[in-house]
């Protein structure tokens, strides 16, 4: 699992520098937080096992999910640029992270271009992800986004050498909801309608993708969400 805690590409007297910034090993226990809004924002941390959403809280008191965060994925950047966070990362299951004081891995990336450019990547993600996040919110429909979610969801694990056609949801629906701008029953509701349709098994959180063609057709607006037609039962005639 070292690779998630360190940039690939590294030569190894590059190694032997980066590897003392890992500081030490995070355990956060599900349901726990990494962090609340106002601490101090000191270290990024890199998912080594598990997974993490962060949610901001609304001006009107409303939790908002912002994002989930798998293995591999980076948590914390603010730190490289803001005193203090802005939002709560809690774990959605026993999750395993690794510490790298922000100001130490600023100092080296400037030293380690292999660091820098895997920051650098990360930033560009998180801007990529809000653009995408905008677009969603302003112009999809909720079928749209929920394809557009679980495509996403099952490209971000395939990344990580897990399977890609069939993944357990560690987020509840509300969660999803939440991300996605869509209330809880939508969520369940669109969910089912893909089940009826073939594009989905959905067992509890266990989601298996059947059909990804047409759910990259559903994500696009290419194609209506439409059930899957049932064989009419023969008319009794006197």
């Amino acid at each position: 699992m070292s690779h998630f805690c360190l940039p690939s590409g590294m030569h190894r007297s590059d190694i032997t520098k980066v590897a003392p910034l890992v500081r030490r090993r995070v355990r956060v226990l599900k349901g726990d937080a990494l962090f609340h809004p106002g601490d101090a924002a000191d270290a990024v941390y890199a998912v080594r096992v598990g997974t993490i959403k962060t949610c901001i809280t609304t001006a009107s008191g409303r939790n908002q999910v912002v994002t989930f965060h798998l293995p591999g994925e980076i948590i914390g950047l603010e730190s490289l640029v803001q005193v203090t966070h802005a939002c709560r990362a809690t774990a959605l299951e026993d999750t395993s992270l690794c510490l790298i004081p922000s100001d130490v891995l600023k100092a080296q990336a400037v030293h380690i271009a292999p660091l820098r450019n895997r920051l650098l990547e990360a930033f560009s993600h998180e801007a990529r992800h809000q653009r995408d996040q905008a677009v969603m919110l302003g112009q999809m429909t909720a079928e749209e986004r929920i394809a557009t979610f679980l495509l996403s969801l099952s490209e971000r694990l395939s990344a990580r050498g897990f399977a890609a056609s069939e993944f357990l949801l560690r987020m509840s629906r509300e969660d999803i909801g939440s991300h996605l701008g869509l209330k809880l029953e939508t969520v369940s509701r669109i969910l089912s309608r893909m089940g009826g349709a073939g594009l989905l098994r959905v067992r509890a959180r266990n989601v298996a993708i059947l059909d990804r063609d047409m759910l990259e057709h559903v994500s696009q607006g290419l194609r209506p969400l439409l059930p899957r037609t049932q064989p009419q039962a023969p008319r009794m005639t006197m």
